[in-house]
């Protein structure tokens, strides 16, 4: 199974991660962290392990309607724009041939784009924050452990 980063967080992640983001306060750099690490998912640069892939791109679902400080709509309209290319392309990934270079090229450009405008210690203070107030602490029934393989990136 493809699972495409515009493809709604599996049931129940999706509405969990909704009421976790709803219980916690956003500082609007916290959302442009999670703006930035949706654009590294995009463009195959993250480092992370399935599991956290599919738990942020659920996180940056979540959150993708809250003001942020640097990164607005424009952004958003990007990230949802490219999602909607990959999965016409028939589940098309960064790594796959399918993968226009144009569309990578302003993939690559958006991510560093949003990357200089975050520095590193607000990067690591919205992921230590997350970690603490437990967005990886899943219930078990929210565990996307079978998606996890067939994330795109």
């Amino acid at each position: 199974m493809q699972v495409s980063p515009l493809e709604p967080a599996p049931a129940p992640l999706g509405p969990w991660m909704k009421h976790w983001v709803a219980g916690r306060r956003w500082d609007p750099a916290e959302v442009d962290c999670a703006t930035a690490v949706m654009l590294k998912i995009l463009d195959g640069k993250c480092k992370m392990n399935p599991r956290v892939k599919v738990v942020m791109v659920a996180l940056y679902d979540a959150v993708k309607g809250r003001p942020g400080l640097r990164l607005g709509a424009e952004v958003h309209d990007f990230i949802h724009w490219v999602c909607g290319r990959l999965a016409r392309g028939a589940g098309a990934t960064a790594e796959d041939p399918l993968w226009e270079q144009p569309l990578r090229q302003q993939v690559y450009e958006y991510r560093v784009l949003a990357e200089t405008m975050i520095s590193r210690p607000v990067m690591k203070a919205f992921k230590a924050a997350i970690r603490r107030d437990g967005v990886f602490d899943l219930p078990p029934e929210c565990e996307p452990a079978a998606l996890a393989e067939a994330l795109p990136c």
